[in-house]
Parts: structure tokens; sequence; C-alpha cells
């Protein structure tokens, strides 16, 4: 109730100077938010609930249905403000000399120069090396005409030619050398100044944000509190990434806490248009991030009750693993959806654990992995030999797979290929990014299986081996924009993750011969 009040809100307020991407004829950058609510109780039992928003909507902390940040570095005369007109101050100087015209002249001379250069040593190398041919012919041919004497004679003026050779190259290297020496003498005072102010710059950037994550104090339910160096400092990490502390969540908790209320329920919703990068939805329901804000609730809700996580939750049935193939080399196994791979931190239960016990002295070696919630066929083998073997298969790409998927709407195109480069959330893990500076080069086939209403069964070919790759490419707005029906990492959660792996073919390490299975995806 308290989101959809929320919703309704958004929906029809008219002050926010703030572009969410929901209307083409609104000015300015589209920026989606994530946005949420705290149902809290106060001391006389009265039930209500806070709102809040991620960052800073419409360049600003200050609007009256939402509660204030943790700390508000944009309020007036702030320190931070002072700085960051300081650092703005630094950063004019640095591009009024890079636009310098005498410094850009220099530059391009520079650069110029820089290359008649290498062009006419190397040039100069070519001929060296043609005059070095042209003796050793002249070696040849006159070792066996000549007497000793008159072979000595003619050895030792190719010698003069040699030495003249290194010299001349020498002369031209030095030449150039000065040349270039002399625009660098002059590039010098500028650079100079360009590195002097960068140092300046990083030094204020970090005793800034060192000042920042001073002023950034959490509180919990006991009224103990903890800075944000405080809080990362035990972490992967370290210290504390950009923007934490800025979500949500702890903004509510925050508020909450420092009022005498009790929390009794949260929620965060995305509003608005997705960045290029993520997966975000209009109106989808996400948990908090693991990498900023994990930390923080963890001392936050530190003594109050918390429901069980969801995502570490195992399915209670125990489902005998089926066997589809065993020989003494290797097992197929058709993997339920709920069961990992191998076992993880907080969940043991795992197709390793599996069939450790029922395979007795034979130590299962994992191959590759299927996520959690998809099903399907898994190889394992049973010796190094049948591990190395398959394994190196994977590597040249040589296993064939096929996955099959329920998509949660009707795709227009029959069938396609998507290319999205992948690299991992580092701040919100396991979750995956689109990114086309560091993502590893990502490649999926697929085919319209049969349409259904608002829903699509589809087959899928991965041509490479990325994490989440069929989840993302189905979910992002660059690839089909269609998440798999039951993912709660990209889409929507539901009974199970609508995707299986279908068919796997590889040739088996004992006879050499090519062996494939199938197995049906149950929906």
């Amino acid at each position: 109730m308290a989101a959809a009040e929320l919703q309704h809100y958004l929906e029809t307020q008219t002050h926010l100077d703030h572009n969410f991407g929901l209307s083409t004829d609104t000015e300015g950058t589209a920026i989606g938010k994530m946005f949420g609510v705290l149902v809290v109780q106060d001391t006389n039992g009265k039930v209500g609930y806070l709102s809040a928003f991620s960052g800073k909507l419409a360049d600003s902390n200050d609007h009256p249905r939402f509660v204030p940040p943790v700390f508000d570095m944009l309020a007036e005369n702030s320190f931070f403000l002072k700085e960051i007109v300081i650092i703005n101050t630094i950063n004019d100087r640095i591009k009024e000399i890079e636009l310098n015209k005498n410094y850009q002249h220099l530059i391009l001379e520079l650069e110029k120069l820089t290359a008649q250069s290498s062009q006419e040593i190397a040039a100069f190398r070519d001929q060296l090396r043609n005059n070095k041919e042209h003796r050793k012919q002249i070696r040849e041919k006159q070792k066996n005409s000549l007497s000793q004497q008159e072979y000595d004679v003619v050895e030792a003026d190719l010698i003069k030619q040699s030495l003249h050779d290194k010299h001349q190259l020498n002369i031209l290297t030095n030449k150039w050398a000065q040349v270039l020496s002399t625009v660098q003498t002059g590039l010098a005072p500028f650079e100079s100044e360009i590195e002097n102010l960068k140092n300046e710059r990083k030094e204020r950037s970090a005793t800034l944000q060192q000042q920042l994550f001073e002023q950034y104090v959490f509180l919990n339910k006991d009224g103990k509190t903890k800075s944000l160096q405080e809080i990362f400092s035990l972490t992967a990490f370290g210290k504390p990434p950009g923007g934490a502390g800025e979500c949500a969540t702890p903004k509510l908790l925050q508020y909450a806490f420092a009022n005498g209320y009790k929390p009794l329920a949260m929620a965060e919703f995305w509003w608005g248009a997705a960045p290029k990068s993520e997966i975000r939805k209009h109106k989808q329901y996400y948990p908090a991030c693991s990498g900023k804000c994990k930390p923080i609730l963890a001392h936050m809700l530190e003594g109050i009750p918390l429901d069980e996580n969801p995502f570490l939750q195992v399915p209670h049935e125990r489902r005998e693993l089926e066997i589809i193939y065993e020989d003494e080399s290797l097992v197929v196994v058709n993997k339920p959806a709920g069961l990992l791979s191998v076992p993880g931190v907080e969940i043991k239960e795992s197709v390793y654990s599996r069939l450790k016990e029922l395979l007795g002295a034979t130590e299962p070696l994992i191959i590759h992995r299927l996520d959690m919630d998809t099903s399907g066929l898994l190889v394992v083998a049973k010796t190094q030999h049948a591990h190395k073997h398959i394994q190196r298969q994977f590597m040249q790409g040589t296993v064939r797979k096929r996955y099959r998927a329920l998509l949660s709407k009707e795709l227009d195109q029959s069938e396609g290929e998507i290319e999205l480069p992948l690299r991992a959330d580092l701040f919100n893990r396991p979750r995956q990014l689109v990114c086309f500076k560091t993502g590893k080069k990502s490649i999926t086939r697929y085919k319209v299986i049969k349409k259904y209403n608002a829903m699509t069964k589809v087959d899928f070919w991965p041509l490479t081996g990325r994490t989440h790759q069929l989840r993302m490419h189905s979910a992002h707005e660059l690839g089909l924009n269609a998440p798999i029906v039951g993912d709660d990492l990209y889409g929507m959660a539901s009974k199970r993750l609508y995707l299986h792996a279908a068919h796997l073919e590889f040739m088996h390490p004992k006879t050499k011969e090519r062996i494939s299975f199938e197995a049906e995806e149950g929906f």
C-alpha cells in the first residue's frame, strides 16, 4: 500500500524538475531512480510509512515528501561545496592550459616531428640492411676469386663501409633526438604545471572523500553509531565505494532510528528509464545492493529480527538427482532447479554433494556449472583424465549446448543473434552489467519455438560462456528486452527460473566418439 501510494504520487506530481525518461517531451538527460518505502510504528503503536530516493533528485536532497540524506553534502556553505569550488577552479585551469594555442601547437609539432623522425630513421635502417646484404654478396663472390692478400684488402674496405653506415645512423638518430628535445623543452613548463595541478586535485579529492566518509554516521535500533569508514574498513574493499550511504534504505532506517520509529517492513522499486549498463524495469522491486548497502545494513539492522533471505532458501523437497548416463569415465545428470552445482558459502547442498553420496569412494570432478535456478544437463567427470579432456573441449568451444527458456513477452523476430559484452557488477554481485568498454565478448543465438499469450518459448545457443549470459541477453533492453520468466535477479520472481539446459554434446574422453544427451524442460 505504501509503495502504491508513493508511485501514485510520482505519476501525478508536477513540481519535480527531474526527467525520469518516461516522457519523450521532457527536457534534460533521462535518469531513472530507485525509490524506497519503510513501514514504521511510533511509540504509541500507530503505523505509517517513510519515503526516500537514492542519490539526488532534480540535483537536490531537499524534498518535503522524502526523508533527508544521512549527510547533506549540498547544504549551503557546506565544506563539500566549498571544496568542490576549489576543485572546479583547478579543472578550469587545467582545461585553460590544454587549450592554450602555444601548447597545442607544440603538441602537434611534437607529433609531426616524432612521426617524421621514425619514418626517416626506419628508411635509413632499411638502406643499411640493403648495404649489409650487398657487402655479404661481395664477400661470397670475391672469396673464391681473389688471393688471401687481395681478399683482406677488400674485407678491410667492407668493414670501413659498415662502420661508416653505423656512424651515419648515430648522426641521424642524434640529430632527431636534439630536434625532439627542443620541442619537449618548450612543452615542459606546460606539462609540469598540468601535472602539479592534477596532483593537487587528486590530493584534495582524496581528503574531501575522507571527510565525507567521516560525516556519514549510521544509527541502529540501540543508538550505536558507525561511520562509513568504520563499516567498510573490514570489507574486501577496505574503503567505502562511491555513492555508499546515498541509497534509499539507509536513509529510511536512519530517519526511523533518529525519530524513535520501529521499522516493520521495507521495499525498493525502480522508477523511470533503465540505465544503459544495468537491467532495471519501471515499477519493479529490487533488493538492496550487496556491495554498497549490505555492509551498512548489517550494522543498521543489528538486533532486529529479519525474514529469511529468499535468495538463500533451498527447496524443501529433496528431489532425487536424475542420472541420465554413467560409465567409468563420467556421469551426466539432469539438475533440478534450485540446486547448486557446487557447495556455496552458505548453502552446502549441491550436485557435488549429492554425487559424492551416490558415487561412494569416487570423487566427482565438476567440469562446468549451471546457475542454482537453472535446471538441465550437467556432465561430471569421474577420473582426472576425463576431467581434463572434457574441460579442454569446453575451453576450445567444441561442446555443443542448447538451452530452452520461457520469456516474459512475445518476441517479434523468430530468430537472431545477440551480442552484448558483459562484466561483473563489482558492487552488486552476482549481478552482471553490459559494458562496452571492459565487458567480455558475449554472443547468443536464439530461435523461437512457440508463442503464448504475452510469453515466448525459445531455444538458446550460447556461443560464449559468460556468467548469466542468457539471463542478461534476454532481459537487457539492447538484447531481447524480455526477462526469462521467474528470473528474480533481472525480472520477476516466480516458482522457478524457466531456463533449462536441454541438449549437451561432446567427445567421450575414452572412446573419442561424440555423444549427445537430451532432457525435456518440464515447462
